[in-house]
């Protein structure tokens, strides 16, 4: 009776080190935003050269999820995990102490090597250590720890930067890295070896890290160059090299005896309803996120702390509904709940999409952060219990790694998707609008041509400057602005709505309930 106690109150302890895991793995994708401002001070350099630190992590961090799952499955879960979170905490303080921009890029390259590790092998580590009702509960601690670390980065990173500056966001890693290390030392039992005489295979490995990174890369030249067509060598060699390297992958690994991957789990329709749903959660969700959190700083004009303290209604809900997650789904579907859950998030974006005016308040944002929390909160730990059903213990880690990239290439679809929907939008109202009576149209076209190369973000701080608010039309020149920017709003939060109500229908029609596969 004794051993079963202490064995059961290890399980609990290993959830909580393998949930500090994924907080820190995850939240270090977006922390570092709100502290970009004070790097740009401290390096003497560019907005645009700053942004390379959030993007090596983000690239590297989807290359590496699916080749660290497969290492796990194959020579053991905990010592992958555990070689991950050294490498993680080891370059979180090089990243504090980075002397230049320089070195800080590669230490974030290195780190979402450890990030990206952290992420997928908890999911599989859970899967292992749980069984039954336990690993849906298991499950919706996790997911709701997801939910927490996308959504709370402004509020951690500006706590931190503000009180502390920017180095502070890496060296809070290294405590808790530690701490979770050790105690997934003591408390996790290693998983079996399942690639005990199989040979690495190497090819499959290579061509699905260099495919995600150009398709990865692809995508951050079109967001970072909104007005290049897709058709430009700068964004479209990437993507075909991309879609290339996929093919020849998928080719290579329908040969090889012991594959990397196993394309059969693509014949599966359940897990391809929990790809979708991944994806429909990273590409309007969690980049909408980023869109709402400039609407705050840029537009609202409250600081990186006040930000994320008036996010407290979008992000709460995970602390709340995340556990409950697996009570839910042994009383009802998991593929309506789940369904439901996006259609949500989907009605959430339509009273954003009422709220995106020149009268917008703060108080018009809480409905529907509440909203959007509330699905967001659901969604995650009904995802990973959804998308692990019926997986063999051998394919647990990939399966995960797989929910886990289609996860984060939403987020990077989404993010030049939703960019593209405002900017389109925004260039559209100025160009229809900027007519003014007795200006110069050489004059107008001068300042259309500086608003629309700013951007909408920008705008705001070009027509608000002291070479504009002199000029006699400036008051005109400001309403124009202010409406051409919510009219990208609202084109971020059409797109947003129309990927979830998507997903919402693809996840009622793939995803399939335990008691139906069992039938």
């Amino acid at each position: 009776m004794n051993n079963t106690n202490e064995r059961s109150t290890k399980r609990w302890w290993a959830l909580l080190a393998l949930s500090l895991g994924v907080f820190m793995g995850l939240l270090d994708v977006n922390i570092v935003n709100v502290a970009l401002p004070t790097m740009v001070k401290s390096f003497h350099t560019t907005f645009s050269n700053v942004q390379w630190v959030i993007s090596a992590y983000t690239i590297s961090y989807a290359v590496v999820i699916l080749v660290l799952s497969k290492l796990a499955d194959m020579y053991g879960r905990k010592k992958m995990f555990l070689t991950c979170m050294i490498i993680f905490v080891v370059a979180s303080g090089v990243n504090g102490l980075a002397p230049s921009l320089l070195v800080l890029d590669i230490g974030r390259a290195v780190q979402a090597f450890g990030g990206g590790g952290l992420m997928t092998i908890s999911m599989a580590l859970v899967a292992s250590i749980f069984e039954g009702k336990e690993r849906g509960f298991a499950m919706g601690i996790l997911g709701s720890v997801m939910g927490l670390s996308t959504v709370s980065g402004p509020l951690i990173g500006g706590i931190l930067s503000e009180a502390f500056g920017w180095p502070a966001i890496f060296y809070v890693n290294v405590p808790i890295g530690i701490f979770a290390a050790i105690l997934v030392w003591l408390t996790v039992a290693e998983t079996p070896s399942y690639g005990q005489g199989q040979k690495i295979d190497f090819a499959g490995m290579l061509l699905s890290a260099v495919a995600i990174f150009s398709a990865v890369f692809g995508l951050i030249q079109k967001e970072d160059n909104p007005h290049l067509a897709w058709t430009s060598p700068k964004i479209a060699l990437w993507l075909l090299a991309a879609t290339v390297l996929l093919a020849i992958f998928i080719f290579v690994e329908l040969k090889i005896d012991k594959p990397m991957m196993n394309l059969a789990l693509f014949k599966n329709k359940n897990f391809v309803g929990a790809v979708f749903v991944a994806f429909a959660l990273g590409s309007a969700i969690y980049s909408n996120n980023v869109f709402l959190t400039s609407l705050m700083q840029n537009y609202m004009g409250y600081s990186a702390f006040s930000t994320g303290v008036r996010q407290i209604p979008l992000t709460m809900w995970a602390l709340f509904l995340g556990p409950v997650t697996g009570y839910l789904s042994s009383k009802f579907s998991t593929r309506k709940l789940i369904s439901g859950s996006l259609l949500l998030s989907a009605l959430s974006f339509l009273v954003f999409l009422n709220a995106m005016t020149t009268k917008l308040a703060y108080t018009d944002l809480l409905a529907p952060m509440a909203l959007l929390g509330i699905s967001n909160a659901l969604i995650n730990p009904l995802l990973n219990t959804a998308g692990l059903a019926g997986a063999k213990p051998e394919e647990i880690g990939m399966t995960s790694g797989l929910i886990n990239v289609f996860r984060q290439l939403g987020v990077s679809f989404g993010v030049v998707i939703l960019g593209l929907s405002q900017t389109n939008q925004y260039d559209n109202y100025l160009n229809n609008h900027m007519t003014f009576t007795g200006v110069p149209t050489e004059v107008l076209a001068a300042i259309k041509h500086a608003l629309i190369d700013a951007g909408p973000f920008a705008s705001q701080a070009f027509v608000t400057s002291a070479k504009m608010t002199h000029l006699p039309f400036h008051s005109t020149l400001k309403t124009v602005t202010d409406n051409a920017f919510f009219a990208g709003m609202r084109g971020v939060t059409v797109a947003s709505l129309l990927i979830t109500a998507v997903g919402g229908v693809l996840a009622f029609f793939l995803l399939q309930d335990p008691a139906k596969k069992e039938n």
